[in-house]
């Protein structure tokens, strides 16, 4: 079933995830979606000092938006701030160090932050793709204390922030790579199995696509969507994944083209009139599973999840 999996979907990877298809798609997009000025408006981007990150981010200063940068490296970070602020004008564009990888930290983050910003459109950007088991300080899987569990805290935290204000909206970045994924929760962080990196990034994936559905079940007031930004050229491809980058480096989308659905769902009134809790993937949403590929989880691992996470989220939470 593995191989059915990644043979299909690499074969709708090269039709639809390239640049190629990006053109393709694009010839359908209504540019009228992006004409909107967001001044006033609050949006938080994590994982903002490059790639996909970084080109939402200043897609977002360019219509007014005021922006907070959130990211682990500092020096990069700053980087990416004066950049940003050059080329758009914008002056409002914050920043914010933090590792995502970081249950605790993540947790005084956001209460810091309740006190003292608005929120509006929350996008979960930041993630990473380890290739050897690594374990953080707190003894988490890295892949999954980064793309599963610091996204859960993060979202979580901030949910109340988001609920006050105006047309609340949470993006979060995943990857069509989830496709080849059945949600499991009995490893939650690999301990169990022979260590495969791609796979548990995708696997990481799918628990955000779950994530996203479970959410807008429960949190109706907010716009909740995940997205595949196809596959381009970021500085994240070409040093987790150097192999793919090198066979298809001709063929990636540009980073701007794969954060364009991101700025859509953050900004587009178009978006928030489409149901919550999609995946979405060139502006449109699109099947979570691949045909015939046996993906499809059970409504009680969905909720096993959520336990675990949330059970996992307390252990860390300052008292």
């Amino acid at each position: 079933m593995s191989w059915y999996r990644n043979a299909v979907w690499f074969l709708k990877g090269l039709r639809e995830y390239t640049r190629s298809g990006y053109d393709a798609a694009s010839r359908h997009f209504v540019p009228e979606d992006l004409e909107v000025n967001v001044t006033g408006r609050s949006f938080m981007i994590t994982g903002a000092n490059s790639g996909i990150g970084k080109a939402a981010a200043t897609e977002i200063a360019k219509r007014g938006g005021t922006v907070h940068l959130v990211c682990r490296n500092k020096e990069r970070a700053e980087e990416a701030k004066r950049e940003i602020t050059t080329e758009t004008g914008n002056q409002n564009i914050f920043l914010h160090i933090l590792d995502l990888s970081n249950p605790k930290g993540i947790w005084e983050f956001a209460e810091k932050f309740k006190t003292e910003h608005k929120l509006n459109v929350l996008i979960n950007n930041a993630g990473c793709m380890v290739n050897k088991r690594e374990l953080t300080e707190d003894g988490l899987e890295k892949n999954f204390a980064t793309n599963t569990l610091g996204t859960y805290i993060l979202t979580t935290a901030l949910l109340p922030l988001l609920e006050k204000d105006d047309d609340p909206r949470v993006i979060t970045v995943s990857s069509g790579g989830m496709l080849v994924q059945k949600l499991d929760v009995s490893d939650l962080q690999s301990a169990n199995v022979t260590f495969d990196g791609t796979m548990v990034y995708a696997q990481n994936k799918r628990q955000q696509v779950v994530l996203t559905e479970q959410w807008a079940k429960v949190h109706r007031n907010i716009h909740f969507s995940a997205m595949h930004p196809g596959w381009a050229d970021t500085p994240a491809v070409r040093s987790s994944m150097p192999d793919f980058y090198e066979k298809m480096k001709n063929k990636l989308r540009t980073e701007a083209q794969g954060a364009d659905t991101v700025v859509w769902l953050a900004v587009s009134p178009a978006a928030a009139k489409r149901a919550s809790g999609l995946f979405f993937q060139d502006r449109q949403p699109v099947s979570t599973h691949l045909p015939l590929a046996r993906t499809y989880s059970l409504p009680e691992e969905e909720q096993k999840l959520i336990e675990a996470l949330e059970e996992l989220s307390q252990q860390f939470k300052p008292t």
